[in-house]
């Protein structure tokens, strides 16, 4: 990770992720699956407008920058389509070449974890385990790290 709010972001989600490796009671686990879904939808949501943020400043004057970042607030439930179509607004050929790298598994973690969030944040039950938000938290940091790779 190279934009320095994400890569803190990363760090300090990773310790939550290794709270919840001690957890022997299942049903704390399954609470804590819930939180660490919550919190990684977050950090999908705080690196994607990091990163856009980081390469305006970098590519663009400041009324640029600040139009940038001023949009990048309504940036909300970052599910992969959302993604792809702000990757496509900074350039349409890195939503074709991110398309093709998410597509699959990294796609459905990344959908998974928002509707997820959207689903506990509205008191519904889901169904996650620690196993399965690590698995989606690993393909979600995978598809920062694209987008990271693609803003360089």
């Amino acid at each position: 990770m190279n934009t320095r709010e994400v890569t803190q972001a990363k760090q300090r989600l990773d310790a939550v992720f290794k709270v919840g490796q001690s957890l022997d009671d299942l049903d704390a686990q399954a609470h804590f699956a819930r939180y660490l879904c919550v919190l990684t939808s977050g950090f999908i949501e705080t690196s994607v407008r990091a990163i856009f943020a980081s390469y305006a400043r970098l590519q663009s004057g400041p009324a640029v920058q600040n139009f940038v970042e001023c949009e990048l607030t309504f940036f909300q439930n970052p599910k992969m389509e959302k993604i792809l179509e702000l990757a496509r607004a900074f350039k349409p050929e890195w939503e074709d070449a991110l398309r093709r790298e998410t597509d699959g598994q990294l796609k459905d973690a990344v959908d998974s974890i928002v509707a997820n969030r959207n689903r506990i944040a509205h008191g519904e039950s889901v169904g996650l385990s620690l196993a399965v938000i690590n698995r989606y938290y690993a393909d979600a940091s995978r598809v920062v790290e694209l987008l990271e790779k693609q803003c360089r």
